[in-house]
């Protein structure tokens, strides 16, 4: 990476960082994720995230590793009702399985950042009796023995921990006031530990990159979303599983996020990038379309700088954008401006007429893609409908095949709204496009 690109990564990086710090963040790692050959990568990344200053806390489940134990001693894997049945015979090698993976996370946190550029830094992880659980019990006629579900969640000792710095591990065990151990399902248990801590977010790890639909990767969904998906496809058995504890886990934390653990870097890609790498769970649309507002000025500036000095837009000062703010429409992407336009009325007082110039149609260069420019003129269009503007008309030097796309055609200066008209720059030459709303 050049130097330039570089400072330009880290600049864009940055912001992620900042909103990330001091953040309590609940991580699900599958037993399949602990099973694959890029766990090492992913716990070093987790180790980062830590020195960056968020909180976490990892719950780990242990499904193909208690079937191959099962397996070994010649005992019967019985899966009844989406939960495992967990007999007396069974549950000595389910907690050799869960206990091997813990030593083995424990050895993984310790190694991954003195073996790394940030050689020195201190990681401590806490482990312990965290969760209190209950069996089961008979469910359709079925005794699922040693299998249980959480009953109490020591969360003030988790926060303890996490608020020292410590990774907390949670493995998919509970344990009763009597000194019985139950098996849990580490799915239900993580939401339910997010839910305690009060988790701001929640991630998922899973084979896939997160939910594709017709070969593509579904970036965001909201829960409304969600229902509609489970209802009508046929999905993977675990994508399913996390779409579900996901719509549990969304009316405690605000972001869940389902990301691959085969994908090299993942984790830091999802929350430090815009377009995340994986599929965005989420109670509202993280990328909001609003007016703007006085706070927006510098933001604005921005995105629009650079292009003034191209000679692309038209220069405008601080003074006159913050004159004009109650024009523009900003593209808000939790707390960051990565796009913006404005839109100015003209009467024409002989055609009785309304017209309505689109300007400053801007996406922030990092940040293209997702159709994020066509969001913003069917925005603007929108608006005009409801005020019962007649034409849009933009002018424009480099993008006209662009709005040509959109369905605007080719007009003459001579054919705007007399007040406009007058305003035109004929040294500019701008291109004039109109559309008919």
């Amino acid at each position: 990476m050049e130097q330039k690109q570089y400072v330009q990564w880290f600049r864009n990086t940055s912001p992620y960082i900042n909103a990330h710090r001091g953040k309590t963040i609940v991580l699900l790692l599958n037993g399949e994720s602990i099973a694959d050959p890029n766990l090492p990568n992913i716990i070093h990344d987790i180790a980062t995230l830590s020195s960056l200053g968020a909180k976490l806390c990892i719950v780990f489940g242990a499904r193909p590793q208690i079937e191959q134990k099962l397996a070994e001693h010649q005992l019967e894997s019985i899966i009844k009702l989406t939960h495992r049945v967990t007999s007396d015979t069974a549950l000595p090698h389910i907690k050799d399985a869960v206990g091997s993976i813990r030593i083995q996370l424990e050895a993984l946190l310790s190694m991954g950042l003195p073996n790394s550029p940030m050689h020195g830094a201190d990681i401590r992880i806490s482990s312990g009796n965290y969760i209190t659980a209950q069996p089961i019990g008979v469910k359709e006629g079925i005794d699922f023995g040693h299998t249980g579900e959480v009953r109490r969640i020591d969360h003030q000792a988790i926060l303890d921990d996490l608020n020292h710095g410590r990774i907390v591990l949670i493995p998919p065990m509970g344990f009763s006031p009597t000194g019985e151990v139950f098996n849990l399902s580490s799915e239900a248990l993580a939401t339910d530990v997010a839910k305690a801590i009060h988790a701001d977010k929640l991630i998922l790890f899973q084979k896939e990159a997160g939910v594709m639909q017709d070969g593509q990767l579904v970036r965001e969904l909201t829960p409304l979303k969600i229902k509609t998906l489970l209802a009508e496809h046929q999905l993977d058995a675990i994508i399913e599983a996390n779409l579900k504890s996901s719509l549990v886990a969304l009316n405690y934390v605000s972001r869940v996020h389902l990301i691959s653990y085969q994908s090299d870097g993942a984790l830091l890609q999802e929350l430090y990038t815009l377009n995340g790498q994986g599929t965005l769970l989420t109670r509202e649309p993280s990328e909001v379309l609003r007016r703007a507002s006085i706070s927006d000025v510098a933001g604005i500036l921005d995105l629009i700088q650079p292009l003034e000095e191209e000679g692309i837009l038209v220069k405008r000062s601080r003074e006159r954008l913050e004159q004009e703010i109650e024009q523009f429409i900003v593209m808000d992407w939790e707390g960051m401006i990565v796009g913006c336009s404005a839109m100015y009325p003209y009467q024409d007082p002989e055609t009785k007429t309304t017209w309505a110039e689109l300007a400053c149609v801007v996406v922030h260069p990092e940040y293209r893609g997702n159709d994020r420019g066509e969001k913003l003129l069917h925005y603007v269009e929108q608006q005009c409908q409801q005020r019962q503007y007649n034409t849009l008309f933009v002018l424009t030097t480099r993008t006209g095949h662009w709005f040509m796309e959109h369905g605007f055609k080719a007009i003459q200066p001579e054919q705007l709204p007399p007040a406009r008209k007058e305003l035109y720059n004929w040294q500019r030459n701008s291109r004039i496009l109109a559309k008919s709303i």
